[in-house]
């Protein structure tokens, strides 16, 4: 086989491939063995026919249009591969020639990852929550301690939001009423927005005795319902006062106000220490993939987002929710629930070619013993020895793919490195704070799209990127076809 590649304009590339009549010769000999098993011929046994003879049956057009279908996405594949051609997209086949007689000559127009560059990567600064504790935060938490230990008193005063009130509660729609919002001796605290936005609006200023009636869409629907509430109690949370008795009876851990708020200190400073570090990584990808100012290829989107609604739908499935009931409780339509997953999707492609850029602009490669040592912690995971995970990638022609997540991963480790962190004030944040912990799991989820993420070795039937294997070109079955050879 011949091949080579011409460069198109719009990111796509012609293969041109070149297989000599012998070669195909032997594909189409594989084809007339298939067929033999299909068909049943006096004297012979099922699939045992000689090629021969079923030449003299049937002719060679149905063997060779067989073998047409089943060899030239291998052909193609093999030239893509040798190539590095980076598919995006099922290829045009055309057949220039053969396709009667003789060798075989196609061409393919492929689409193609665009190579990227991506000014202003080694400057991104990001704004994340300040990991440093402040008086209000330490207020905040003593304040929410004294309301787990306060009690409810009764109020003679109009309500006010934070109030606990005693509520009948009814709701109908044309006269029907709704499924779960129908109660008596209700307890609500006034202000958190169950049931409906302008039952808090309604209840505000309202007194124990006073009855209500109003329209409104209930949490989790699309249609108005009449709401009709009884307002039969209003009571407010009496937080108790703050002394060292206090602390001693209620806070075994701590015997003074002194010593629970150092402790509160501490807490609140790993917290927001945690909460910075989580946040880190995907604000440095966000920075970098806004510098991305193509045309995202639509191909590529339309391929992550199939992954990824794929995803979402099984992980759905597997923890018993259905879809419809899950876009009702949270007032989605079907329509902005995909929506949400597109722009995501889009998100990931810009941040896969901002990723490969910059491992490019920054000569970032991996090298024999990285590669050996991820091997290693693949096999740790799936139980496999090391050797038995190299052949798998290699069998598959997943090792191209592995080491670009790989550089890709590295590459953002570069950029976390590189980057500046302010706080909402503006002021410095230390990275070194922010990078001292195993942040490799924070990489791997960040700059990995759905549709090329790969958790397992890759088998015959799940290659290592699903991007790449958008064509119609089925590499599964490929070292079948050159073990013939």
């Amino acid at each position: 086989m011949k091949s080579s590649v011409e460069s198109l304009e719009g990111n796509k590339v012609k293969v041109y491939v070149e297989v000599e009549e012998s070669e195909f010769d032997k594909d189409i000999d594989r084809a007339f063995k298939a067929i033999a098993r299909e068909i049943k011929l006096p004297g012979f046994r099922n699939g045992k026919a000689p090629r021969r003879v079923l030449e003299a049956r049937i002719g060679v057009g149905p063997a060779r249009e067989q073998a047409l279908r089943d060899s030239v996405p291998l052909y193609l594949a093999r030239a893509v591969r040798e190539h590095h051609v980076d598919l995006v997209a099922a290829p045009e086949i055309e057949i220039t020639d053969g396709a009667e007689e003789g060798g075989v000559e196609f061409d393919a127009t492929c689409e193609v990852r665009p190579e990227i560059t991506v000014p202003g990567y080694g400057g991104l600064r990001v704004e994340l929550p300040s990991p440093t504790a402040t008086d209000a935060d330490i207020e905040e938490a003593m304040d929410a301690e004294r309301r787990r230990h306060g009690s409810l008193g009764d109020v003679d005063r109009p309500i006010e939001t934070g109030d606990f009130v005693t509520l009948d509660l009814s709701a109908t729609r044309d006269g029907e009423p709704l499924a779960g919002l129908n109660t008596e001796d209700w307890s609500y605290e006034v202000g958190q927005g169950w049931v409906a936005d302008e039952l808090d609006e309604h209840l505000v200023g309202t007194s124990a005795g006073d009855e209500l009636a109003f329209s409104a869409v209930p949490n989790g629907t699309d249609e108005a319902a009449d709401l009709a509430v009884s307002v039969k109690a209003v009571q407010e949370l009496v937080l108790p006062e703050v002394d060292d008795d206090w602390v001693g009876e209620n806070l075994g851990e701590h015997e003074t106000v002194d010593e629970w708020r150092a402790a509160l200190i501490d807490q609140l400073a790993e917290q927001k220490l945690a909460q910075a570090r989580q946040q880190y990584v995907g604000e440095v990808t966000n920075a970098l993939a806004l510098l991305v100012d193509i045309d995202t290829p639509a191909a590529m989107v339309q391929n992550e987002f199939q992954a990824r609604l794929k995803n979402t739908l099984e992980q759905f499935q597997a923890r018993g929710v259905d879809i419809q009931q899950f876009l009702s409780a949270t007032g989605q339509d079907p329509e902005t629930f995909t929506a949400a997953i597109r722009d995501q999707s889009e998100h990931a492609v810009k941040l896969d070619l901002a990723l490969r850029a910059v491992a490019t602009a920054e000569q970032i490669e991996v090298s024999d013993e990285e590669l050996d040592a991820e091997f290693a912690q693949i096999g740790v995971r799936f139980g496999e020895k090391p050797a038995r995970v190299r052949k798998a990638y290699i069998d598959n022609n997943g090792v191209e793919d592995l080491v670009m997540q790989m550089r890709k991963s590295k590459a953002l480790d570069w950029l976390v490195h590189h980057a500046e962190a302010v706080d909402t004030e503006g002021n410095p944040i230390d990275i070194d704070l922010l990078l001292d912990h195993d942040h490799h799991d924070d990489h791997d989820e960040a700059s990995e799209p759905v549709s090329e993420a790969s958790a397992a070795p890759p088998s015959s039937t799940d290659q290592a990127s699903s991007t790449d294997q958008a064509s119609s070109t089925d590499q599964a079955s490929e070292t079948d076809q050159e073990d013939g050879k």
